[in-house]
């Protein structure tokens, strides 16, 4: 079978060529969830509820032919195939922060139908980070739905969140409720402001916990 056309804008304009890269619904949620690093189709699956198979297969497709993303087969025991960015895939990430920063005002309550997944936080809190000043190394998130760690500052050679427990030592360990959560990635309240009035704990001897216990 043929690859679908490209479809395009045909408009020469920056905004036109990128939305013709990445315009297509789920196309930029993918990234978002590649950016936690090589991730397996079933564990992308996963992690956005609501995508169809059909319409996942077809969008990696598209991203790879579009030079977002690669695949390749991990060697045994795994022999599995997970998808990864590109480095001009990873550059969608001001692109997102940027997107969520817009569109934080949007979240309001969260409704009956919405999913959550607690990395979903991980982008909102990364620009939280430096308003806190804690803008570098790694900061460990324990939420109510899950833990996961995000990495603050440059953010070039490698993933910037992902899945579980920190891999080593976390600059900062940092607990919310998902009330103090949605108010962070609303941009209603800063870390530091929730720490001071204990709506979050922080712990470790990093430079981020200390930045983030200053009055």
């Amino acid at each position: 079978m043929s690859p679908r056309p490209r479809r395009s804008y045909d408009q020469y304009c920056s905004a036109a060529r990128a939305l013709d890269a990445v315009g297509d619904r789920w196309t930029l949620l993918i990234v978002r969830e590649l950016l936690a690093g090589p991730r397996r189709y079933t564990d992308l699956h996963a992690d956005l509820p609501g995508v169809s198979t059909d319409v996942l297969a077809s969008r990696l497709k598209d991203m790879e032919r579009e030079g977002l993303t690669t695949r390749r087969r991990l060697p045994p025991p795994a022999a599995a195939y997970v998808y990864e960015l590109t480095e001009r895939g990873a550059g969608l990430l001001p692109v997102l922060e940027a997107l969520g920063a817009w569109g934080a005002a949007e979240l309001g309550e969260r409704r009956p139908t919405d999913a959550v997944r607690a990395h979903w936080a991980a982008l909102p809190l990364r620009r939280a980070l430096p308003r806190a000043g804690a803008g570098e190394g790694t900061v460990e998130v324990r939420l109510e739905e899950g833990t996961f760690h995000v990495r603050a500052g440059d953010a070039e050679d490698g993933p910037v969140y992902g899945d579980g427990p920190a891999p080593g030592e976390p600059d900062a360990r940092l607990t919310l409720d998902a009330g103090t959560c949605a108010a962070v990635c609303r941009g209603e309240l800063g870390l530091r402001r929730a720490v001071r009035e204990g709506r979050a704990g922080v712990t470790g001897e990093g430079t981020a916990a200390k930045a983030l216990r200053e009055p």
